[in-house]
């Protein structure tokens, strides 16, 4: 019988539970495509001082390397926890196919991992958010784009 989901999340908590015992944060996540697992990933964030290093974003990353491409279309997530905001945002850009998750924003907000204020910061517009964004109108700003759209040899994203 082929896994299920169940089994591809209880891999995801047992990898988020495993890198709490090895000094990790307790986040696990893998990226499957057709029954079969292609990249795994734990929390990294305080192992390599980097805070991007999310589960998601580890799975994700691997994932791309293994598959050699930029974009997961026919594959999809689990995860230990629901996903917060990077991590959302990666699977849109990574064009994974679907998202599973065990545990809640809530339950990691419980925990110590709150991103209420990164939610409620989204709507904001630039201006109105507590780290200051603020517009710098720059001559030519706009010429990469340009360039990117003459650009013969260009890769869609």
């Amino acid at each position: 019988m082929p896994p299920s989901h169940n089994d591809f999340l209880q891999r995801a908590v047992a990898l988020a539970l495993d890198n709490v015992g090895a000094g990790g944060g307790p986040f696990g996540a893998l990226i499957v495509r057709d029954g079969q697992v292609i990249a795994e990933g734990v929390n990294r964030v305080t192992q390599v001082n980097d805070p991007t290093a999310h589960a998601e974003i580890v799975a994700i990353r691997e994932a791309c390397r293994a598959l050699n491409r930029f974009q997961l279309d026919n594959c999809a997530i689990y995860a230990s926890c629901e996903p917060c905001p990077m991590c959302l945002g990666a699977i849109y850009w990574a064009r994974l196919g679907a998202v599973y998750f065990a545990a809640t924003r809530e339950d990691a907000a419980s925990a110590g991992f709150d991103d209420s204020l990164i939610y409620s910061e989204m709507p904001l517009d630039p201006g109105e958010r507590k780290i200051a964004m603020r517009r710098v109108a720059l001559p030519g700003s706009t010429a990469p784009f340009l360039a990117w759209a003459r650009h013969a040899g260009r890769i869609p994203y």
